[in-house]
């Protein structure tokens, strides 16, 4: 993954965005749009097992599909679903359950690295240019910022660790971010997506088909936190577009009809077709109980 001040190479796409929906942040004018849910981390407490603080320890651990979730809670699964709707506004009532298994919140803007690649498979099959990408990131991402605050936790309640903690771990995210990155996040240059300045990088599918490839991208991996990843991916030939807006839990993927249909029937993702103006906001499920005030 190369940095690069050639924000020319998004006008193209950035003359089809449209005004709201999937259309709005992967741009307009594909022949068909998928939703890709990002799953939920899921872990399960078993109160006979007490671990050192003297708490019900955590014996198990997995990633779960909204549908898990929606059985649970007796909702309905469905493209314009909500994970507020599946949670009644993320209650813990609604979020914990009585096998002892309880489920974390949906992350937004961020498509975990492991997923992507294998999208790349059905990204390759539907360009003529998988080694020329560009990949649009938010320059709003605290990762990668100087000023960026982050939270260190202390086992013993010695100040003099603490301070030593937050400064190895401060050392660790300046570190991890990539000098031109660090520069360009404040000056730019910057594509212009409505509402969304991004900085731009060149990459291939190759590198995406490698999960790795995050740890040497400069975007604020460190071994101990996972940094940021691209909110927008299209090739030079503009086959496709892929859109993980920093406030959507999903992940949208923009392209001629195959493609869509091979994203739509791996069983890998959680996926339904949308249109490119459908309602993705909270109001947008209309079939699920909208969470109680």
């Amino acid at each position: 993954m190369k940095f690069t001040t050639d924000v020319e190479r998004g006008a193209r796409l950035l003359a089809r965005a449209g005004e709201h929906g999937p259309g709005a942040v992967a741009g307009t004018g594909f022949e068909a749009y998928a939703r890709i849910l990002h799953p939920v981390e899921a872990t399960r407490l078993d109160g006979a097992v007490i671990d050192e603080w003297g708490l019900p320890a955590v014996v198990a651990q997995a990633t779960w599909p909204w549908a898990e979730v929606a059985a649970r809670n007796g909702r309905v699964m469905h493209p314009l679903v909500q994970w507020r709707n599946l949670t009644d506004g993320e209650s813990e009532s609604a979020m914990s359950f009585a096998d002892g298994w309880s489920v974390g919140q949906t992350v937004e803007g961020w498509f975990d690295p492991n997923l992507l690649a294998a999208l790349t498979v059905h990204l390759r099959a539907a360009t003529a240019t998988p080694g020329t990408l560009t990949a649009g990131v938010w320059n709003g991402f605290g990762d990668l910022h100087e000023s960026s605050t982050f939270l260190v936790a202390s086992t013993d309640g010695d100040p003099g660790r603490l301070d030593h903690e937050r400064s190895r771990v401060a050392a660790e995210l300046t570190a991890s971010v990539a000098p031109e990155v660090a520069r360009a996040v404040t000056k730019g240059p910057f594509l212009r997506w409505p509402g969304r300045d991004l900085l731009l990088f060149e990459i291939s599918l190759t590198e995406l088909a490698t999960p790795a490839w995050v740890h040497t991208a400069g975007l604020g991996w460190t071994p101990d936190f996972p940094g940021v990843l691209p909110q927008l991916l299209w090739p030079a030939d503009h086959a496709w577009s892929v859109a993980s807006e920093i406030d959507f839990d999903s992940t949208i993927v923009a392209g001629p009809r195959p493609m869509i249909d091979a994203v739509l029937s791996d069983t890998r993702f959680e996926a339904f077709e949308v249109a490119e103006d459908s309602d993705l906001s909270w109001d947008g499920d209309t079939i699920n109980p909208a969470p109680r005030r």
